[in-house]
């Protein structure tokens, strides 16, 4: 939201475990307030029944006992991953007497197949088929607050806390059955859920853990099992959440239907900060099946019976509506040079003075990023019951305890009294709109109470009001010395904020129209190594000067927030390029160029490994129009790394680019699931050489007008490349390393190298294609 919006002076404020895994596992807690929704009982009533017949005493790290004992764990030795703060081993892992064992995890399913790999992990050191576990994602009321599932930490945190978890869970079992069987527990077997002893006694693990109370804290150690005595873990699995999808079967929000639910849609204002002024809502409540008319200020929406009711109220509401607009915006052709003109507050991301004197040559570069659509296939959906002065929101947010924050302020509700349920989303990879949805949604439900309200989005909504991946400048200026080495680079970035998630409930988009509306929480940087704008600007390069300074923009002309990869996309793309015109100043091989300031030994073996299964060193004269290009990058610097080779053509009458082969190296540490991490790196090249081909936010100075797909084009099923290979490094053993951004900015300079190689002309401002500036550029006279 721009921070110039009228109302700032109001208040702060996503195989083998065949069908029983799928039946076992998916969706509990949708199915489960389904029920609670039909029978009008208290949604937590199985919980309460789970109590009183099991063995263990649930608990949850909301308890004073867990804050004390997470307070503890602070001070103490730092536990791995997120058992760090959700300490107690109970808020992860659950069995009872009658052997049900329930998994737990903070993190949401956002089609990147995390579900299936946590799965992996846990069933993997508990020592049992994945079938025989009730796993459970993203609950307020059921589990561990791990904040967002976003930037690759999802298997590096919570894949980390259940492995440990589990561990820990796995060892207290044998030691209770070793007291129960009378021997020790170094004798003792697991096979499948049984321990057996060398006699052939055994204990199921519901026996076992009578009377053992697995409500304590994580040991900071665990002895986990031998990586070479993994069954599950690094070996494929079939996807939990794929069978539903492929089959038309019911696996999104967009898909819920409840009992007595409605139907609703929001009217939005043509501009930011735009105010209604009049409206005829009683005409529109006469229509058929309209329930109600909500207004709130400029707060608009209808209710009806069925959702083409809706639709229809909706349009006619909007017919009726004025509004006074008096928001502007920089024209797009003066973005870039607006941005590097706003006041910045001055970060010093890195400063390591370089040898003086000694350059035997400096280039200069700058290289530009529009605004970027999210374009969630599946416009943003929720649904929410308000009912006994109780709200439950099913949400397909990244969050879903910030939003339920946000929710809470929003509508002056104690927290406790609001569960938000995650429910996979069509479409999502960054901060799209389902917050501002759920918000919707429970706005509208509490308008309506005691029936479901599912709250659906047009696709002009979301193309219009959604938070848009920032605009960004880099630039880029570096020395060689005689020998061709970089002895010196100096780095910029202009950007405005790259998270501008659930803070506060001004952040949701719906509470700035109200009658007393909420201001967004002021935009912040993220701290270094994570990064916003700045994430990845420090090349893993080995150069001898480096000076990276990031100016942060806290002014925002248009509504911006996460995207994935944040600022890692741009980055990674002006560094690559960069350093594949050094190499061509320094009359270097590219490959042999980045091996020679590379003395990262992981970041060498990716860097090999895509060479030579690309066949880099044979690859021959290509034809006129035809290019080659590499790159590589370690994510964040921290997690998993990726070295990409891709060869493309390029048309020169229509400047259209034909990608062939791209073949990619991923090291992400131990492998959980190596079939999901080639889906990860293969679909982050897709949309990867989407946006840097065709990819651009179209608006004028007061309104968005990309407002379709026809307005913002992506990349279609012809464009895609021809073979896309994808080999992994697995380091069994090793810490995981997220993998779920790690091709985006790789795949964007590989192909802006690739283009380069192909036409002679270096292109920096990103869409590479859009309106004429590759076919231009692609002439034989520029060339």
């Amino acid at each position: 939201m721009p921070l110039r919006h009228p109302h700032a002076h109001h208040r702060g404020r996503q195989g083998s475990g065949g069908r029983d895994a799928g039946s076992a596992i998916m969706n509990a807690p949708e199915r489960s307030l389904a029920s609670a929704a039909q029978t009008g009982k208290p949604a937590d009533a199985g919980r309460r029944r789970f109590l009183a017949a099991g063995a263990i005493t649930v608990g949850f790290t909301l308890l004073p006992a867990a804050r004390l004992y997470a307070a503890e764990a602070a001070q103490g030795p730092k536990l791995p991953g997120s058992l760090n703060t959700n300490p107690m081993l109970d808020a992860w892992i659950r069995l009872d007497a009658q052997g049900k064992l329930t998994v737990y995890t903070g993190k949401a399913e956002l089609g990147t197949g995390v579900r299936t790999a946590l799965l992996q992990i846990a069933a993997e050191e508990l020592d049992v088929d994945p079938s025989a576990i009730h796993f459970v994602t993203a609950d307020t009321q059921l589990t561990p607050n791990e904040g967002y599932t976003a930037g690759s930490h999802t298997i590096a945190d919570s894949g980390t806390a259940l492995l440990n978890a589990a561990a820990q869970v796995r060892a207290l079992l044998l030691q209770a059955a070793a007291a129960r069987l009378g021997v020790d527990a170094d004798t003792l077997k697991i096979d499948n859920g049984f321990i057996v002893a060398g006699d052939g006694r055994s204990l199921r693990y519901g026996e076992a853990v009578d009377g053992l109370d697995l409500h304590r804290p994580a040991a900071p150690v665990s002895t986990l099992k031998d990586p070479a005595s993994h069954k599950v873990i690094g070996k494929p699995m079939q996807r939990l959440d794929i069978p539903g999808k492929v089959t038309g079967g019911a696996s999104y929000v967009q898909d819920m239907r409840l009992p007595g639910m409605v139907h609703a849609r929001a009217v939005r204002p043509p501009s930011y900060g735009a105010r209604l002024t009049g409206v005829d809502s009683a005409r529109v409540e006469a229509m058929p099946g309209v329930v109600k008319v909500v207004r709130d200020g400029s707060y608009l929406a209808v209710v009806a019976e069925d959702e083409w009711q809706a639709i229809q109220a909706m349009r006619e509401l909007a017919a009726s509506a004025t509004w006074e607009e008096t928001n502007t915006m920089p024209a797009p052709d003066q973005i870039h040079a607006a941005l590097m003109k706003m006041p910045a507050r001055e970060i010093a991301v890195a400063d390591q003075p370089g040898p003086a004197g000694g350059a035997a040559r400096t280039l200069h570069a700058r290289y530009t990023k529009p605004y970027l659509v999210h374009g969630s296939i599946g416009p943003s959906c929720s649904v929410a019951l308000f009912e006994n002065d109780r709200l439950t929101v099913w949400t397909h947010t990244q969050g879903v305890f910030p939003l339920r924050a946000g929710l809470a302020e929003m509508l002056s509700m104690p927290p406790e009294n609001i569960r938000c349920v995650h429910v996979e989303g069509s479409g999502c990879y960054g901060h799209n709109a389902a917050d501002d949805v759920a918000a919707d949604a429970a706005l509208i439900a509490r308008a309506v109470p005691g029936r479901p309200v599912r709250m659906q989005w047009m696709r002009e909504q979301e193309h219009t009001w959604e938070p848009f991946g920032p605009a960004m400048v880099t630039d880029v200026k570096a020395s060689l010395d005689a020998d061709g080495k970089v002895i010196d680079w100096q780095y910029e970035i202009w950007s405005n904020s790259h998270n501008q998630r659930i803070d506060n409930a001004g952040r949701l988009m719906p509470t700035w129209a109200l009658e007393h509306p909420f201001t967004p929480a002021p935009p912040k940087p993220i701290p270094m190594p994570e990064g916003g704008g700045d994430r990845n600007s420090i090349p893993l390069y080995d150069f001898a000067g480096v000076r990276v300074q990031h100016h942060f923009i806290p002014d925002m002309p248009l509504r911006v927030s996460a995207m994935r990869s944040l600022g890692a996309y741009h980055n990674i793309f002006t560094i690559e390029s960069f350093m594949d015109e050094l190499a061509r100043a320094a009359n270097a091989d590219p490959v042999e160029f980045r091996l020679r300031h590379l003395g990262n030994p992981r970041g060498r073996d990716v860097i090999a490994l895509a060479a030579e299964k690309f066949g880099w060193k044979d690859r021959g004269k290509r034809p006129p129009g035809h290019g080659i290009g590499f790159s590589f990058a370690q994510y964040k610097n921290l997690m998993a790394f990726l070295a990409i080779a891709m060869e493309i053509a390029v048309e020169r009458e229509s400047g259209r680019v034909r990608i062939g082969r791209v073949v990619a190296a991923c090291d992400c540490g131990q492998i959980v699931n190596p079939d999901g991490v080639r889906n990860q790196i293969e679909g982050g090249i897709l949309q990867s050489t989407s946006w840097t081909l065709y990819e651009q936010l179209q608006y004028d100075t007061r309104r968005i007008t990309s407002y379709d797909w026809s307005g913002y084009p992506i990349m279609r099923f012809s464009d895609v490349p021809a073979t896309v290979e994808v080999h992994l490094i697995d380091r069994p053993g090793a810490p995981f390393l997220g993998a779920g951004e790690a091709s985006q900015g790789p795949a964007s300079a590989a192909l802006g190298n690739a283009i380069a190689d192909a036409i002679g002309v270096r292109l920096r401002d990103l869409p590479l294609a859009a309106g004429r500036r590759l076919r231009e550029a692609a002439r034989p006279s520029a060339a």
